[in-house]
């Protein structure tokens, strides 16, 4: 079974952290609509068996009822979608009005994926976020009514003058919300951002360690599991969807700066909203590709698999790729950042130098 991701840009303002895509240039949206139906028309000629959906952004809760309804009549009218699929969508807590929540209802909608970022409104507004905390709260139990049993929260950590007590008031806030899944992310300073061009730094690196082994060690005693290291679910709401892509499954993306991946090669459209409608209004793809073999799929598959609890399984890798993966592992196990159960897997204290280890094991 395969995903499928649709980027959907549009944003009412950019925070200032943000490196994603997007456009403030909502008088595209319909245009912008009616292309990605387009190609979802192209991209599917071959009909697919489709297990999970994901409305990414940008902010597809930008999207009209209309506009969010002929994007799924475009899915399912041109692939076989489980009875049982997971379909999330992104949201924004100011947008999820009474009646966004009653429009929801009337979509295939079974998750949502909340930007939260922080409860501290100080910390908001200097983030260039729309909403206050008590719009998240508010937008929760707005989703609840309307009937939907699977919601994830998105938090940030490792502001500049954060403290240890501070993130851990946001942990009990976002606790306080009895959400099913929590993905928390330390503060990245972005070239190209703003946050990068206003010369800002994040909490120094001790301090991170800190907030990050205090988020492992609160969710794991209010009964989460941590399977991916920045993602915490509740049992059996692992996010299906993201999970696909750390497990190899094919998924199919659809829209401006989408990526698909078929297995074997990986595409992606250009990150041009005026560039991406325009191609596909002519009726032409607008994505660059890449095969995905020898060292290139080496690379993928460590980046992916052990980003996860379960784990890097060796026996995925040649012969060759094995043995050199295990011989610059070796340090990293004698120093207990790495165990092997047979697979490969971080430890504890490998999870926060996660990104250095991983750097050093790939073959470049």
């Amino acid at each position: 079974m395969a995903g499928i991701y649709i980027h959907i840009p549009f944003c009412a303002s950019r925070c200032i952290y943000c490196a994603f895509y997007s456009t403030t240039s909502l008088d595209l949206r319909q245009r912008y609509v009616d292309a990605v139906c387009r190609e979802v028309s192209m991209s599917c000629a071959d009909t697919h068996n489709i297990d999970t959906i994901y409305l990414g952004g940008g902010t597809p809760s930008q999207l009209t009822t209309g506009q969010l309804r002929q994007i799924f009549d475009a899915i399912y009218i041109y692939n076989n979608v489980s009875p049982d699929a997971e379909v999330t969508i992104e949201v924004n807590p100011d947008d999820v009005s009474v009646e966004f929540a009653a429009m929801i209802q009337q979509l295939p909608v079974n998750r949502v994926s909340m930007g939260a970022q922080t409860f501290d409104d100080a910390r908001l507004r200097w983030l260039r976020r729309r909403h206050t905390a008590q719009q998240v709260s508010e937008a929760i139990g707005r989703l609840r009514a309307a009937g939907i049993g699977n919601i994830s929260v998105d938090l940030m950590y490792g502001f500049p003058d954060e403290t240890l007590d501070d993130w851990e008031r946001d942990i009990n806030a976002a606790l306080d919300l009895n959400v099913e899944h929590l993905s928390a992310y330390c503060l990245s300073i972005e070239e190209g951002t703003p946050l990068h061009r206003m010369n800002m730094k994040g909490a120094d690196e001790e301090t991170e360690r800190q907030m990050y082994y205090t988020l492992i060690d609160r969710l794991e005693a209010a009964g989460f599991e941590h399977y991916e290291i920045s993602n915490f679910a509740r049992p059996l709401f692992r996010s299906r969807h993201n999970s696909s892509y750390w497990d190899g499954t094919p998924y199919i993306g659809i829209g401006a700066a989408a990526h698909s991946f078929d297995g074997h090669t990986r595409s992606w459209n250009v990150s041009d909203i005026r560039s991406y409608i325009k191609a596909i209004e002519s009726g032409t793809q607008c994505a660059e590709s890449e095969t995905i073999e020898g060292d290139t799929a080496y690379n993928d598959l460590l980046t992916t698999a052990l980003r996860t609890r379960e784990g890097l399984d060796l026996s995925r890798l040649t012969p060759s790729h094995r043995d050199y993966c295990l011989k610059v592992a070796q340090r990293f196990i004698d120093d207990g950042l790495l165990s092997v159960t047979p697979r490969l897997v971080l430890t504890r204290e490998g999870l926060f130098v996660s990104d250095m280890i991983i750097a050093e094991l790939m073959k470049v």
